[in-house]
């Protein structure tokens, strides 16, 4: 049976999961609404079942820590589809945010405030971090650091940093992250307008 595939994005509070529904609503991708939250609520079984039974896929799927720097419930749901056989994680995208004391991940590239691919992280603005600086911080990608992920995408705080990439202005930094995964894995999904 073939795996069922997800992008995650690690961040769900509200302004992110109206965002990324839009996202997924543009891109004409499933999103999983429930897995929203500041932490995310759902255990993994729970999130599971959500994903197995989603119309279509690639699957969005969010993860969050709700701020916590050390190891919390965003980060081990996303240790624990990494290293599921039964889900393909397409790739995810990396959220930046203040946090403090933590060590960050390496991102292939970031997508700016403007929308543009940025060979390095950006902050939580979605600025490109000054030369020099190569880890993305947020307090939900720290786990990534020891996981086999096929691509990582940083963004900025999701829906906040700027106004294109709110939800009533088609969500536009997020859609073009998800599309470079998309095309990433050989896929490609025309964007509703």
């Amino acid at each position: 049976m073939a795996k069922k595939k997800i992008i995650f994005i690690t961040d769900g509070d509200n302004w992110a999961r109206q965002t990324i529904e839009a996202a997924g609503k543009r891109l004409g991708l499933p999103t999983i609404s429930a897995s929203a939250g500041n932490p995310t609520p759902l255990p993994p079984a729970a999130l599971r079942q959500e994903i197995k039974e989603a119309p279509g896929e690639p699957v969005l799927v969010m993860a969050d820590d709700g701020g916590e720097p050390r190891k919390g419930h965003g980060e081990r749901l996303l240790e624990a589809f990494l290293r599921d056989d039964g889900f393909a994680v397409l790739g995810v995208i990396a959220v930046a945010a203040n946090t403090k004391k933590v060590a960050g991940v390496p991102v292939n590239f970031s997508i700016t405030r403007e929308g543009r691919v940025h060979r390095g992280p950006v902050d939580k603005e979605g600025r490109p971090e000054p030369p020099g600086q190569k880890r993305l911080e947020g307090d939900t990608v720290d786990v990534l650091n020891g996981l086999q992920v096929p691509i990582v995408v940083g963004i900025g705080d999701i829906g906040k940093t700027s106004p294109l990439d709110r939800a009533d202005e088609g969500a536009r930094i997020t859609t073009r992250a998800i599309e470079e995964i998309l095309k990433y894995n050989g896929l490609m999904v025309g964007v509703q307008s």
